[in-house]
């Protein structure tokens, strides 16, 4: 294959074994995700944003209104049997601003301009979108961060890396330990103009969670893919259901949370539908204990 680099297709998840959706394992062969050896996520999506601010002037269209617990997915992350990742709406009852948006608590989404009120440096934040990859970015003060786009570490004000998205505090759906804050802004400035083969991550938000928690598995390559699966994905799809994925590395992992969130919850759920027991419909249908005890 020499020095060239092809992007692998995305396999539906009725050609990849993965865990049984009861959460029982059974002893059928390996339970495992897809290998994104050779994929990158941000760029073609970012670029088409790009396209679009040049043709309207520079500016970047109005986001359509967004609703994080209704596109986002619900996930946990395992290493083994340590939860190292999790988005939860589950307890989080902070009422929601309607101007703000996005589910309240701590996964309450802000304007950018908002947003910049509740940054801090070292703050790692989360631009978010209907059908675009989220966008991680690190915030290093002065109304700037640093991030990883288009294939290059960049400095940029914090409201032109939003791209007109709305975003969040990201700094605690990692379970990482975080470095001090002086040492991840200096993480995140001392790769600044680092592009194409000099990179070492595969998108931003491994960038972006390299610089606070310091950890090599956020890197390309950072852990050798032999062996059993050690990482486990955990998607949540009600009350008392989720479908597990197994993966060799956490980076191949992040990849395909990543493109869960790009495709948003609804479409998750349909193709892990051959995979579940009960239809997602069955959420909206009324208790028939219910209904007996009505009657």
């Amino acid at each position: 294959m020499g020095n060239q680099v092809e992007k692998l297709t995305h396999l539906s998840y009725k050609e990849v074994p993965t865990a049984d959706p009861t959460g029982m394992d059974r002893d059928e062969g390996p339970r495992i995700g897809v290998s994104y050896i050779f994929s990158n996520d941000d760029d073609e999506m970012e670029q088409q944003q790009d396209s679009v601010a040049q043709n309207t002037g520079g500016e970047y269209p109005t986001p359509q209104p967004y609703d994080s617990r209704l596109h986002e997915v619900e996930c946990s992350v395992y290493y083994r049997d340590e939860c190292i990742y999790q988005k939860s709406f589950t307890g989080d009852d902070t009422p929601t601003d309607e101007r703000d948006g996005g589910g309240g608590g701590h996964l309450t989404t802000y304007t950018p301009e908002n947003l910049l009120n509740r940054c801090k440096p070292g703050d790692l934040v989360e631009f978010v979108c209907q059908a675009q990859y989220p966008h991680w970015a690190v915030y290093v003060g002065d109304f700037q961060v640093v991030h990883l786009h288009r294939l290059e570490v960049v400095n940029s004000f914090l409201t032109d890396a939003s791209q007109g998205r709305r975003g969040r505090i990201a700094s605690y759906l990692y379970r990482y330990k975080p470095l001090s804050p002086a040492t991840v802004v200096r993480n995140a400035l001392e790769q600044v103009g680092c592009k194409d083969r000099e990179l070492s991550w595969r998108n931003s938000e491994c960038f972006a969670a390299w610089c606070r928690y310091g950890k090599r598995e956020f890197k390309i390559g950072g852990e050798l893919r032999i062996g059993k699966q050690p990482y486990r994905l955990q998607i949540r799809l009600g009350d008392k259901r989720s479908h597990t994925l197994e993966f060799q590395s956490l980076e191949d992992l992040i990849m395909e949370k990543r493109r869960n969130d790009q495709i948003g919850r609804a479409a998750v759920i349909q193709e892990l539908s051959s995979h579940l027991q009960a239809a997602e419909e069955e959420e909206e249908e009324e208790d028939p204990g219910a209904q007996t005890a009505a009657e």
